[in-house]
């Protein structure tokens, strides 16, 4: 082992002092003009060991005099106030923007919610707001700036898996030869007992250079308080925002920040490596999650729900990279404020599903939709859990009870029950999915008796059930959770509805073409009671009537289903009309006026029941029978 040189001689420290006093810029016009590290390497040289050589006499002890301790102490504070410009200068002259693309390239990897992130979901129909709480998310109407574009390229949205911080991207921030220059400063000052004026000149300098990062990536300085004033639609555009520019923060900001701290001021005083970079970046660090906080600790509601998973899956992929980055006992309340905003942004998405529920069950609209097709809140909902399907990973970890039901809702004493044993096996999730149908339908029904006509009532309640099992078709995620024991439950269901409709339409129309009645003696073979035919046939031309006028203004928006209804409705009525006719039109056309009973031929029933399940106006049903 080496041991120390020895203290510098009388001549050497008088030597010493003058290269102090010489580059003193409070005495000096030139010394406050010119910096000693944008000269010449000997020159820089010659000022430290100058510094050296007074901190090592200093050191040891054994000076003369009190009056030479006075001397060099006076000198180590003007050395001392001269390397704090220097550092400030070397770290000035070498911060620069983080360039665009690499900011940009934060996050290679891709969405798991590809193309939902940054979209609204399709919820229409349905209005704004109402009593129940349901809430229907609108198309954002603040415009993306540039920001957006610039980090586009390196980002969709977000993921909902754990990845290493190998994703981790961390920048050379300064050259190697500045931070040289940087650490033989820091090494003078912190000797010297100088480490706090260190650490404020880096974490000012070092701090600014984030802000301008932040300001790249469109991060604004909103409070708490701030973002919870703001509306829906503009937190929508800035929540996506704010997904890629933490990415790229913790990833790359932050990140590279830490390794220049370690490059400056790893092994030098206690910490000052990890003190460094507490100054440069909790500020920045909590001014970006008290965002995310805002947003977690927010008012609940429907249309928020997809957001906050998104945010949840960003931060829960973040987490592995926060913890890395914020690894020490002093970065400690950045990690705790992580977790805990990803546990209460959990908690605000399994709050709000169970208030979707609620929302769903006492929704209270009673004015029947016309033509009695799909109701805007079965839109609302299919299409709602749709996109709940969509985040089926995340929910599956975040849903961990069954629904419940019944006595939840103390309010309404009469709920849907749902029978939990039929459903074995299902996730908590998968049950919440198809609580929330259980509940639809049975709002629905309650809807469909405001119809003062009963096959209207099952018409809509077949539209509507028929809407739900096609959603649930047309989505593999939610077919999957849901199931095809439950998805044949509810075909069934709408099948019974339709059968329902026909006979509370048709039963009467077809009791108008029955034998019974029309003989005078009871006896196939007697005579036909003419007068009784004739108002056979006029009672069936009204209730036709009655039944067109009205159906054709009613309305089956799938084009499917519609013509199956035709068919069948066809397929009981035309044989029975066409057999009616044949066996007693002889009795009309013998007698007077025969075209005021025998109104119409099969083929105009035919062609008359096209006409049903089109949603016409009363105007253009009239100009329809009219041509």
């Amino acid at each position: 082992m080496e041991s120390p040189p020895p203290p510098p001689s009388l001549q050497e420290l008088d030597a010493a002092e003058k290269i102090i006093l010489l580059w003193d810029s409070t005495a000096s016009e030139e010394a406050r003009e010119r910096m000693i590290f944008d000269g010449q390497r000997d020159e820089v040289d010659r000022y430290l060991q100058a510094v050296d050589e007074i901190q090592r006499s200093l050191s040891s002890a054994t000076l003369a005099s009190e009056d030479d301790q006075s001397k060099l102490n006076s000198a180590i504070e003007i050395a001392m106030a001269r390397l704090e410009d220097e550092f400030r200068n070397i770290l000035l002259n070498h911060t620069t923007p983080i360039e665009p693309d690499s900011l940009s390239s934060a996050d290679p990897s891709s969405s798991t919610h590809s193309g939902i992130a940054d979209s609204s979901p399709e919820f229409e129909d349905y209005p704004a707001e109402d009593d129940s709480g349901l809430t229907t998310p609108k198309a954002s109407s603040v415009s993306a700036v540039d920001v957006d574009e610039l980090l586009q390229r390196g980002d969709s949205s977000n993921t909902s898996s754990y990845r290493s911080a190998s994703s981790i991207r961390e920048l050379d921030l300064i050259p190697s030869d500045a931070v040289f220059d940087l650490r033989n400063i820091a090494e003078r000052m912190i000797a010297a007992g100088y480490p706090r004026e260190c650490i404020q000149v880096y974490g000012s300098v070092r701090k600014g250079a984030v802000d301008s990062s932040f300001r790249k990536l469109g991060i604004e300085k909103l409070s708490i308080g701030d973002v919870q004033r703001l509306q829906w639609e503009q937190l929508e555009t800035k929540i996506r925002r704010w997904i890629r520019a933490a990415k790229a923060c913790v990833r790359t900001v932050f990140a590279s920040e830490k390794k220049l701290c370690e490059q400056i001021f790893n092994g030098i005083g206690t910490a000052m490596d990890d003190a460094c970079f507490m100054e440069t970046v909790k500020g920045p660090a909590i001014q970006l999650f008290n965002f995310a906080e805002a947003i977690s600790i927010s008012r609940r509601s429907p249309e928020k729900l997809f957001k906050i998973l998104d945010l949840h899956d960003a931060l829960m992929d973040l987490m592995p990279d926060i913890e890395s980055v914020f690894d020490s006992e002093s970065s400690e309340s950045i990690r705790i404020q992580a977790v805990e905003i990803l546990s209460r942004l959990a908690e605000a998405a399994r709050g709000i599903l169970s208030e979707f529920e609620n929302a769903v069950l006492r929704e209270p609209s009673r004015v029947p939709v016309p033509g009695g097709t799909i109701h805007p809140l079965t839109r609302y909902v299919m299409n709602y859990i749709s996109l709940i399907s969509d985040y089926k990973q995340t929910l599956n970890e975040l849903i961990v009870s069954k629904p419940s039901t019944g006595s939840r809702y103390s309010g309404d004493p009469t709920t849907p029950d749902m029978e939990f044993a039929e459903l074995e096996g299902k996730t908590p999730l998968a049950l919440h999915l198809i609580w929330i149908i259980v509940i639809l339908q049975f709002n629905l029904d309650g809807k469909s008796k405001h119809y003062k006509d009963a096959s209207i009532a099952h018409l809509f309640m077949m539209n509507n059930v028929h809407y739900i099992v096609q959603k649930v078709k047309g989505s593999p995620e939610l077919r999957e959770m849901i199931g095809d024991d439950y998805l044949r439950k509810l075909t069934g269901k709408f099948r019974q509805a339709a059968t329902s409709y026909q006979r509370a339409t048709w039963v009467g129309v077809l009791y108008c073409l029955r034998d019974e009645g029309l003989h005078v003696s009871g006896s196939f073979s007697s005579g036909v009671s003419k007068s009784a035919l004739r108002e056979r046939f006029k009672s069936f031309n009204a209730m036709f009537e009655e039944v067109h006028r009205t159906q054709a203004t009613w309305l089956i928006p799938d084009t499917q289903l519609r013509e199956e209804l035709r068919i069948s409705i066809s397929e009981k009525l035309i044989p029975a009309y066409r057999s009616f006719l044949g066996r007693f039109r002889s009795h009309i056309e013998s007698g007077k006026h025969p075209e005021n009973y025998i109104k119409y031929t099969t083929e105009d029933l035919e062609m008359a029941v096209l006409d049903f399940f089109e949603g016409y106006s009363v105007s253009q049903h009239l100009r329809r029978r009219s041509q």
